[in-house]
């Protein structure tokens, strides 16, 4: 029995630090307290954060206790995970904006009653001075540059602010003062998450376990999931986007969206997969399935079946010519700007009349209307493009 749940709590895992430990705790038959961090630096979630939100909730259907910790007191300080700059610290005001919309999406994948929001400030605005540099001395600057980001900016003479070396100490303590038996966190905050570890064996406690999740790449397949990059699917997003999303991204990509995104049973998408390889099974189908579990879960079951109604429409009864022409465009991880493709696919004479076309309302992707002439169309994409009612083309844009 203990192993059935460790194997689901092992899926789609990167590390767990220390699985032994784990089990250890398990054995106990007392519920763990499972923390997870979230600094409210900005104020939608999407599927990429819901990776681990989504273990939450496997915890949490497994009886234990779920701290969804929103970090108000270390997002004014701005974590510099991954940064080669110093990061802009946000307001008190902006803080506890984003906070509140984090807690309203939240809870679309946990259940409200068996989870616990606590802030830091709770605990950290309480510190005086001499409490902080008391932390501070339980952690030498040598273990700091061990980690790659400071290591890096160290080696190139890029600044490092003091305030920078105090975040991983305070994630660190946040474990400390919330008693965690397991952290979870994305693979770029391991070394903040031993950090928690290593305080906690200092302050006399169990060390946390900890779990790390793997990073979900964005639409294009290639770089992490990320709003500014335009290759996210926001928890916020309507049926009819979110499924059009998902029918947009590669065969490949899709199984990896299966594993960390999808309630399915591995047994399930494993099937699925070797079907759709010995040609049992078309992949467009398991993506409709993908699709619709999503839409569920962030709306409900009639908006998932209207967005499939919706896209049948469009694209499986005559709405588009049944013959249309293909082009593949190579593209660096930067994408290519939509009056380009527009333009090289003869859909337009020119991308001044591809711009033209746009902001009249005449071109449309996937049966939907595009709006911003700027658009930037990322690789490990395959869309059909229309221009005017008359010219359509099936358009993949691959990484060069």
């Amino acid at each position: 029995m203990q192993e059935d749940v460790l194997a689901q709590l092992r899926r789609g895992t990167h590390e767990i630090l220390i699985e032994q430990s784990l089990a250890k705790k398990l054995q106990t038959g007392k519920p763990l307290r499972i923390k997870a961090g979230f600094d409210p630096t900005a104020p939608d979630l999407h599927l990429g954060h819901t990776v681990l939100i989504n273990k939450l909730k496997q915890f949490q259907d497994l009886g234990h206790q779920v701290l969804f910790l929103i970090g108000d007191f270390t997002g004014m300080i701005g974590d510099p995970t991954g940064k080669n700059v110093t990061r802009k610290p946000l307001t008190k005001e902006e803080v506890l904006v984003n906070a509140k919309t984090y807690q309203e999406q939240v809870f679309k994948i946990l259940d409200p009653e068996k989870t616990q929001i606590v802030f830091n400030s709770e605990w950290m605005e309480k510190m005086s001075p001499a409490d902080l540099i008391q932390l501070a001395a339980k952690h030498t600057v040598a273990r700091m540059l061990e980690r790659d980001d400071f290591h890096k900016r160290f080696k190139n003479n890029q600044p490092i602010a003091i305030h920078e070396f105090l975040y991983p100490l305070i994630q660190g303590y946040d474990s400390v003062a919330m008693q965690a038996d397991v952290e979870l966190g994305g693979t770029d905050q391991k070394f903040n998450l031993l950090v928690g570890r290593q305080l906690q064996e200092i302050y006399g406690q169990d060390p946390q376990v900890v779990i790390t999740m793997p990073i979900l790449e964005g639409l294009d397949g290639v770089q992490k999931m990320s709003k500014s990059l335009g290759n996210y699917i926001g928890i916020a997003d309507s049926p009819e986007e979110m499924f059009g999303k998902i029918m947009s991204i590669s065969d490949e990509l899709m199984w990896r969206y299966f594993e960390l995104l999808s309630f399915q049973s591995m047994t399930k998408i494993i099937q699925w997969q070797q079907d759709c390889q010995q040609g049992q099974m078309n992949p467009r189908d398991c993506k409709i399935s993908l699709a619709q579990e999503i839409i569920a879960r962030f709306h409900d079951a009639r908006s998932a079946e209207k967005a499939l109604s919706d896209f049948e429409t469009r694209f499986q009864k005559g709405a588009l010519p049944d013959e249309m022409p293909e082009f593949e465009f190579k593209s660096g991880a930067e994408g290519i700007a939509i009056a380009n493709i527009l333009k090289d696919a003869a859909l337009t004479d020119s991308t001044s009349e591809a711009i033209r076309m746009i902001k009249q309302g005449g071109v449309k992707i996937d049966g939907e209307k595009l709006e911003d002439p700027k658009s930037i169309i990322m690789p490990g994409t395959k869309h059909v493009y229309q221009v005017g009612k008359r010219k359509f083309a099936r358009i993949e844009i691959s990484l060069a």
